[in-house]
Formats: C-alpha cells, sequence, structure tokens
C-alpha cells in the first residue's frame, strides 16, 4: 500500500519523510528541489511481533510494510501544467491514499509560495487543483463514453451515470470522497484512478517551540479535516527527524521528555491503517514471526494467498487463534488443549490479530 506525501513547496514534506523513511531525500529553502518523487518502504510498528519472537525464539521477525511516496511541491495552476504540476499530480494517481502535509509554523528563514502561513488558503489550492485535474479527466471521459451509450452499448449505461454524478458533484468545487457511492458505483470508480476519490490524512506541521502547546494554525487544519471526516494529526517534521536518528531506548525517552505517547510515525502509520481499511493477521514459529496485512473483511483463502497462491489455491482449512489467547495461554499447543484455537473455513473473515496456522493441499 502506497501513501503520497504531498502538499505546497517548502512545507516540510521532504523532511517529514526523510524522518519517516530513515531515508534522506533533498531539502532546501526553494520551491521544487524534489522533482521526481523520493520512496521508501515503513516498517509497521507492531509490539505483538516481539512479543511472538520471544515466545517462539524465532530466527527471523518480518514487519508488515507500507510504501511512501515523497511527491514534489504542488502550487496554483498545477492542473494547467505550472510548476511540472501534470508530471507531479500523475505520481499522485498512483498511491492509494494521500498524506497532505500543511505549514503551521512561521519562519523568516523559510520562503511560503504564497507569501505567509495561511493553513486554510494552502489546503484549498491543493484541493482546488486535484478536483481540476479530476474535472478534467471525467469530462473527457464522459464525452467518450456517452458515445458508446448512444449507439446502444449498453454496459456503458452504469459508468456514464456514475460520471455524470462525479462531473456534478466536482463542478461544484468538492472532492468525489465527499460523495455517497454504492458498492457498484465504488468498484466502477476504482477504474478511474482520479484523485479526489482517495482518502486524505492531514498532517499540520508545528516548529520545535509548539510542541505541547496550543497551535492556532493546526487547530485550523483539524476543524477542516472534521468537516470532510478526514484523520487529521498535528506533528513537527524537525523533531521526527532528531527521533528518527536514535536507537530504540534513546527515542522513547526522548518521547517521554517531550510528553509524547507516539511518534508521529507511529501515529501517520497508525492513521494509514484507518483510512485504508487495513489490519494485520500473524503467523508464528521457530523459523519467523512475521505479519501480513490485508483489507478489512478478507476471507481466509484470499487471506492465505498473501502468502503464497498455492494457500488459497488449496486452501483447506486455517487453524485460527487470537493474539490475546495465545499469549494468555502461553502457546500455540496450550491454546489448543484448552480450546482456544478455532478450525475456520473458506467464509471465516479474518479479524486483526489473529494467529494463524494454514492447512492447504496442492
Amino acid at each position: 500500500m502506497k501513501l503520497g506525501v504531498v502538499g505546497l513547496p517548502n512545507v516540510g514534506k521532504s523532511t517529514l519523510f526523510s524522518a519517516i523513511t530513515e531515508k534522506a531525500a533533498e531539502c532546501a529553502n526553494y520551491p521544487f528541489c524534489t522533482i521526481e518523487p523520493n520512496i521508501g518502504n515503513v516498517a509497521v510498528p507492531d509490539v505483538r511481533l516481539d512479543v511472538l519472537t520471544k515466545m517462539y525464539t524465532a530466527k527471523k521477525t518480518t514487519s508488515a510494510i507500507l510504501e511512501f511516496v515523497d511527491i514534489a511541491g504542488l502550487v496554483r495552476g498545477a492542473s494547467n501544467g505550472e510548476g511540472l504540476g501534470n508530471k507531479f499530480l500523475s505520481h499522485i494517481r498512483e498511491v492509494d491514499a494521500i498524506v497532505h502535509v500543511v505549514r503551521c509554523f512561521k519562519d523568516d528563514n523559510i520562503t511560503h509560495v504564497e507569501g505567509g502561513v495561511d493553513p486554510e488558503r494552502d489546503i484549498e489550492i491543493i484541493e482546488l487543483e486535484l478536483i481540476l485535474a479530476d474535472l478534467e479527466s471525467v469530462k473527457k471521459r464522459l464525452e467518450k463514453v456517452e458515445k458508446y451509450v448512444r449507439v446502444g452499448e449498453k454496459k456503458y449505461v452504469a459508468e456514464a451515470e456514475l460520471l455524470q454524478k462525479l462531473d456534478a458533484v466536482l463542478s461544484k468545487g468538492e472532492p468525489i470522497r465527499s460523495l455517497k457511492l454504492s458498492a457498484e458505483e465504488n468498484e466502477i470508480l476504482k477504474t478511474f484512478f482520479l484523485l479526489t476519490s482517495k482518502p486524505v490524512i492531514y498532517c499540520a506541521n508545528i516548529s520545535e517551540q509548539d510542541i505541547g502547546k496550543d497551535n492556532i494554525y493546526a487547530d485550523q487544519v483539524n476543524e477542516i479535516a472534521k468537516k470532510q471526516n478526514a484523520q487529521c494529526m498535528v506533528v513537527c517534521a524537525r523533531t521526527e527527524a532528531e527521533i528518527a536518528g536514535l536507537d530504540k531506548e534513546e527515542r522513547q525517552l526522548f518521547l517521554d521528555e517531550l510528553g509524547l505517547k507516539m511518534s508521529g510515525l507511529d501515529i501517520i502509520i497508525k492513521a494509514g491503517y484507518e483510512v485504508l481499511g487495513l489490519i494485520s493477521y500473524l503467523t508464528a514459529g521457530e523459523k519467523e514471526v512475521r505479519a501480513w496485512t490485508i483489507k478489512r473483511g478478507t476471507k481466509a483463502p484470499q487471506a492465505a494467498g498473501k502468502i503464497h497462491t498455492d494457500f488459497e489455491r488449496g486452501f483447506i482449512r486455517a487453524e485460527v487463534v487470537s493474539y490475546s489467547d495465545l499469549i494468555e495461554c502461553g502457546g500455540f499447543t496450550q491454546a489448543k488443549e484448552r480450546g482456544k484455537v478455532r478450525s475456520e473455513g473458506k467464509d471465516y473473515v479474518f479479524c486483526d490479530g489473529d494467529v494463524v496456522l494454514f492447512r492447504f493441499n496442492v
């Protein structure tokens, strides 16, 4: 799953990306120092893996992975190609969700492309450019599809009706994600790769001096997120960059010193999982303890297919125990003896934290 980090130039995107991924991205006090997107894979923090690794004395531990993409700053007119906008918008089409970084700090040493800090205006600029790009795409596709409908191609009727609905909402300056669509419409929508259909996580980037204090700019971002029913978090990209350079124990001490319960990375990943509807199930043994990422609502054979296609093709059953029951019992054998291990078939829907042993035959 890909999360695209977007925003205006000089809002702290690349600094935050570097902190999250522990991978250096060029940062500079001028627009478009990022041209080609930086890409980094991030291990999803999961304390359950550490516990299971000790329980099984596993030789290897493998975390679930999220991919972050640092996309160059957008500016006014991006949908018309300003600031290489068309190129940058195409990068956004490839991600599953958007992390929108909004500048919520004043610093005379860092240029703001719009002349000053104003989160509401900055969010509107990005949102409008994404809406305009989507509107152009929808109109072009609608024109083509309506021709098919006029000559009697019935299979295009549902698509034409959906495109008309999308055209109407985008023309009002509203994003597609504000629409309530049926399951069938959502399936068609996926094939369009539209920008404003993607879920958004707003990231209010504050200064180091404002950590733990009220910030009127961050409050504005939070209010906008509430209206859109979107996720919002407050982070300091510079501090996150400092945290990223510490080892695990030092990191926790630093967070405690700042009065923070979680790092920005943990908060963003948690939000990413929620907006993308993701959960993790676990496999455990002496060779390896591993987390597997699946969509919420995934059934057993498809979950097995994440490990190997043979597991799905030859699926017989899944032996499942919840993580909490496994830990309480002290092991898989003990959990089985106490009746906590369930034998589940093809219709079983996986839950977050299920610890699983698949039975299959090919």
